[in-house]
């Protein structure tokens, strides 16, 4: 007997009591990003809290702090993704699929940290603020790539 998914049926039920009716591939995708938000802000949370460990007690760079601040969240990020959030091929090799994970983070996190320069060390936004915009870029970008990489 299969597991249900408790996210799937609390979703559907919501659905329900809202009186919206979805195709099941439409509900699949909201229940999909449901999941990818919530791990996202465990993610954020985790690079946020870093973030600001780095920067302001340690008194590294900016840029610096948000690099490694990106790869702890990166670690969540890929158990929770792989674990719960998409529907992973399981005919496809789990060593190439960790590795274009990590080739997609590397391009998020080079992406980030170039949103983190421009806003901060060029337009001298507040760096909590430029994290900000840089999360939500990155976010849109990660959910894109994963879905078409890892299912």
């Amino acid at each position: 007997m299969e597991k249900q998914d408790k996210t799937a049926i609390f979703i559907s039920k919501v659905f329900k009591i809202l009186h919206i009716k979805l195709k099941p591939k439409t509900e699949n995708l909201l229940v999909q990003i449901f999941k990818f938000g919530i791990v996202g802000v465990i993610a954020t949370i985790i690079d946020f809290g870093f973030l600001a460990l780095f920067k302001e007690i340690l008194h590294f760079s900016t840029v610096l702090s948000n690099t490694l601040s990106f790869c702890i969240s990166v670690i969540f990020n890929y158990i929770a993704s792989v674990k719960w959030v998409f529907d992973v091929n399981k005919n496809k090799d789990p060593k190439k699929q960790f590795i274009t994970f990590i080739i997609f983070s590397i391009m998020g996190l080079i992406l980030s940290d170039l949103i983190m320069w421009a806003l901060t060390d060029k337009i001298k936004l507040f760096y909590i603020l430029s994290k900000v915009v840089a999360t939500i870029i990155v976010m849109i970008f990660n959910f894109v790539t994963r879905k078409i990489f890892l299912e």
